[in-house]
């Protein structure tokens, strides 16, 4: 009986152990193979384009709800299989998931999701600003492009991180002009007035604030920082045809020269925050409405930018074009008739207008 019982007993550590064990190994392996798979198969990249998911982790989700996002949105197959899977990275200090928003794909595996996921491999969102806009049209595109309200971004805009950008002109109001125009790249997730705001600043600070320093230290210019913008910022919403821009920047030097108003009609929009268009342009009531953007009104430059110059206006106000002429007249063609004299420049209005009251009488 003794003997039976040994045989047994090895029967079961040499052959029956090993065999349950490796039952269990091969059943664990194969769960996990089919846990950790993608849920969706396909070998071909255009399906895989097709099927991604945009799913947004908020900052502070837990690793464990993260899972459960993910199961939910069709992109993982276990959320056990999540949560082993966390574990492990937790005991290589790589479990750090980070908020924003990804695209992911149901084609991809739990380990390349989550690896994405710890990378912070989050998706980049564009934004363009063309020169020329001003900080209510900045808001008003965020908005519409559903970043975030327009009143969140004009309040973000008054408040000066000089902080961070010690450039800045002292006792600015807001900053307009100095978000540079551009396109930018920027990650969904962080998407903030703020963020935004800053990104701008730093375009400007690498882009444009070179060549005011370059034009400083050559004695290229007396305008400290906030007048060169400034009068760039005239110059980009007058100029319209790229040629005529030194010739206006040119005009305007000359103005200011001599003790001249700038008469500038954008400086009178951006006061009373209308537009003037071809039909219906700006009234002389509007043209005598007291504001201290007023050029009519006001002599020098105004308070502030009025807009956001770009490197050819900035660069115009630098090198103008050395002109007689003091007066323009736009022909709402994008270019202007230029005048030396008052008579000269009343001539050229009286004829544009005569011109287009033509072109009005004889549309059917």
């Amino acid at each position: 009986m003794k003997a039976v019982r040994g045989s047994s007993k090895w029967l079961f550590y040499l052959v029956l152990l090993p065999a349950v064990l490796g039952l269990c190994a091969w059943q664990g392996w194969a769960w996990w193979s089919w846990a950790s798979a993608p849920p969706v198969v396909s070998s071909t990249t255009s399906e895989r384009a097709e099927n991604t998911v945009q799913i947004r982790i908020p900052q502070g989700t837990t690793a464990q709800q993260i899972g459960r996002d993910l199961k939910a949105a069709g992109l993982i197959r276990s959320t056990v299989a999540w949560n082993i899977w966390g574990r492990w990275l937790r005991l290589q200090n790589k479990a750090s998931f980070q908020a924003g928003t990804y695209e992911l794909s149901p084609l991809t595996s739990l380990s390349e999701i989550a690896a994405k996921l710890g990378s912070g491999g989050v998706v980049q969102q564009s934004f363009t600003i063309p020169e020329g806009w001003s900080l209510r049209q900045m808001a008003a595109y965020f908005e519409s492009q559903g970043f975030f309200p327009a009143s969140e971004f004009l309040a973000a805009a008054k408040q000066i991180p000089r902080d961070q950008f010690p450039w800045l002109p002292a006792d600015l109001p807001h900053l307009e002009g100095f978000l540079y125009p551009d396109t930018y790249q920027i990650a969904s997730g962080a998407i903030a007035p703020e963020t935004v705001i800053k990104l701008m600043l730093k375009r400007f600070e690498e882009v444009a604030l070179p060549i005011y320093d370059r034009a400083r230290a050559n004695k290229q210019t007396s305008y400290n920082l906030l007048q060169w913008v400034t009068l760039a910022s005239v110059v980009e919403k007058e100029a319209v045809v790229p040629t005529e821009r030194r010739k206006i920047a040119g005009v305007f030097v000359k103005r200011l020269q001599r003790g001249m108003r700038l008469e500038s009609d954008p400086t009178v929009e951006y006061g009373l925050n209308i537009r003037q268009t071809a039909d219906q342009p700006l009234t002389f009531k509007q043209v005598k409405t007291p504001s201290p953007y007023n050029t009519y009104l006001n002599k020098g430059l105004p308070p502030t930018p009025i807009a956001s110059p770009g490197v050819p206006s900035l660069e115009a106000t630098l090198n103008p074009e050395n002109t007689e002429e003091i007066f323009f007249v736009a022909r709402y063609d994008g270019t202007h008739v230029f005048s030396r004299t008052l008579a000269e420049h009343e001539a050229a209005v009286r004829k544009i207008r005569q011109q287009r009251e033509a072109r009005r009488k004889a549309t059917p």
